[in-house]
């Protein structure tokens, strides 16, 4: 080993042209005679285009210090065994995210009264560019998130991922699972046709079977004596504004508590029991080659 490859790099002594920093090609004899190559306005224009997402993330992390967390949250350990399970969180978000961007574009042509409702979501579907494929991707998709959200707390019971110190967690879990049942059954009555019309009725009204609180539940869904034209804005207004903004919260500190906690392993991996050293009286202290050993 060479002795300056120990010494630090301010302290070496320069490196004469064209033997440092790898270069093998010897330095010119004369700059004027052959200069150096210089990058054109175009190359330059080009380093900059290629560097200025780089440069721009650099800027906000240093506002922001997020590299810090997503570092944390994308490069976190997980336990031995983790299969395909545990991904349906992960397809429960995404679901939701579909859904919230699909909504917001079927906002821009929804109109929520009794006589245009049905008529809006016709136009949706014939006349808007996409809109059937946008108002298919939204309609389909809350059920498949519906289904998911359902597999997902049934792996996190199966698993046992609910006891200590998860318990906070499972309660938000139930919370998001009572909240995306509430916005399906609310966005079920927005094209206000026959069919969502009799069954917001129905739910309504098992809704007001329940104890206690059930018949001012029903009164709040029902926002009048009869399902109409406030229970289409209430339903609305409940679907668009106030459950979508909960469940983003709760989405939050439901991750928080994920990445904050770690996951379980699956049930059926045991760990492995930890190595002690063997009692004394179980150790031999004889010595090999003398005849002494321990009596029987």
């Amino acid at each position: 080993m060479k002795l300056d490859s120990m010494i630090p790099a301010p302290l070496r002594k320069p490196a004469k042209p064209g033997e440092g920093n790898g270069a093998k090609a010897p330095a010119p004899a004369d700059l004027k005679t052959s200069p150096p190559e210089r990058p054109s306005d175009a190359q330059r224009l080009k380093d900059r285009a290629v560097e200025a997402p780089v440069d721009a993330l650099a800027w906000v992390d240093q506002r922001t210090a997020a590299s810090g967390f997503l570092t944390g949250m994308l490069y976190r350990k997980v336990p031995k065994g983790t299969n395909w399970f545990y991904t349906l969180g992960s397809a429960t978000l995404i679901a939701f995210i579909s859904q919230a961007i699909t909504g917001v574009f079927l906002a821009m042509f929804y109109t929520p009264s009794t006589t245009q409702a049905y008529a809006s979501i016709a136009h949706i579907n014939n006349d808007v560019f996409l809109g059937q494929l946008v108002h298919g991707m939204h309609k389909w998709g809350s059920s498949v998130m519906v289904i998911l959200i359902f597999l997902h707390m049934g792996r996190t019971f199966f698993f046992g991922a609910y006891k200590y110190p998860r318990e906070l967690n499972w309660v938000i879990g139930v919370v998001l699972l009572i909240l995306t049942m509430t916005m399906a059954f609310t966005g079920y009555l927005l094209p206000f046709d026959q069919r969502s019309f009799w069954a917001s009725v129905v739910g309504i009204n098992i809704n007001g079977t329940g104890p206690v609180i059930g018949p001012y539940l029903s009164d709040f869904l029902r926002a009048g004596p009869e399902l109409g034209a406030t229970t289409l804005s209430r339903f609305y207004a409940i679907h668009m504004l106030l459950l979508p903004g909960a469940i983003i919260a709760l989405i939050g500190a439901h991750m928080y508590l994920v990445v904050k906690l770690g996951t379980t392993a699956p049930p059926w991996l045991k760990a492995e029991k930890p190595k002690v050293a063997a009692p004394v009286s179980q150790l031999d202290a004889g010595v090999e080659g003398n005849g002494v050993g321990p009596t029987s």
